[in-house]
């Protein structure tokens, strides 16, 4: 895909893998929306280092788990450019328990997370989709998770709910084709306050160092490395859709 003049909306990218696809793409010459739910100091600050790279950026609040903001964040962004090629969707939300403790998780929790991590990006998804696929080369990456894949993570919803996005990924990718390609990533463990705060300090700093010790390249994930490969389904594998790709420094082969 020729990403000069594009136009990108990536969903949650005020902070993290967001804000670090934002920044790729936008040093890639693509237009971006950067959108928040509650940090707007953190956005606009996303916004002025993707314009410091060249690009345009709007700044769109919007809570995905809203079809109203879906629909208007996508008609913002037709306001300005007139087009859009590319959606990230890449909010989302958990809530840290312990997978033995079945009374920590209440149906509330689950319709929360559910309505971030899996109707959000249907929602966005179905807003964009028609301008979407007069661009000629369209593509939607989905950020899932290593906990959609093998059932861990920061609590059973979470890992449900990355297990439904990597479902309707397939989904999407058959009804959407040939115009969309529609591929996820699945991040292992992402260093960044997000995790540490989540996790609390001490067992996020033990769990970086065990699979930095033992996974086949002794790597965690970064913003920046999660962005890399989100571009990769953008910018290059024209012939892929439907698929996800694991990005753990090789934590499932353990």
């Amino acid at each position: 895909m020729k990403l000069q003049g594009a136009v990108a909306i990536i969903t949650g990218s005020s902070s993290g893998v967001g804000a670090a696809t934002a920044r790729l793409l936008a040093g890639k010459g693509c237009n971006v929306v950067i959108n928040y739910s509650r940090s707007a100091a953190a956005a606009d600050q996303v916004a002025e280092d993707c314009r410091a790279l060249g690009a345009e950026a709007l700044v769109c609040q919007a809570d995905v788990s809203q079809d109203t903001d879906c629909r208007r964040m996508v008609n913002e962004a037709l306001g300005k450019w007139s087009r859009v090629d590319i959606l990230v969707n890449n909010a989302g939300t958990t809530k840290f328990v312990q997978h033995g403790n079945l009374e920590g998780l209440s149906a509330e929790d689950f319709q929360h997370i559910y309505g971030v991590n899996v109707i959000g990006p249907f929602q966005m998804t179905r807003a964009a989709s028609e301008a979407m696929k007069n661009s000629g080369n369209a593509a939607v990456v989905n950020v899932a998770s290593i906990a959609g894949v093998k059932g861990v993570g920061s609590s059973i919803a979470y890992a449900a709910s990355k297990g439904a996005l990597i479902t309707m990924t397939q989904s999407l990718a058959r009804v959407l084709g040939p115009e969309i390609r529609v591929n996820a990533v699945c991040p292992g463990f992402i260093t960044g306050d997000w995790l540490s705060e989540g996790m609390g300090k001490e067992n996020y700093e033990a769990s970086k160092a065990f699979l930095e010790a033992k996974t086949p390249l002794q790597a965690t994930c970064t913003p920046e490395s999660v962005a890399e490969s989100i571009l990769g389904f953008i910018e290059g594998h024209s012939i892929v859709t439907g698929q996800h790709l694991v990005l753990d420094g090789g934590h499932l082969l353990l």
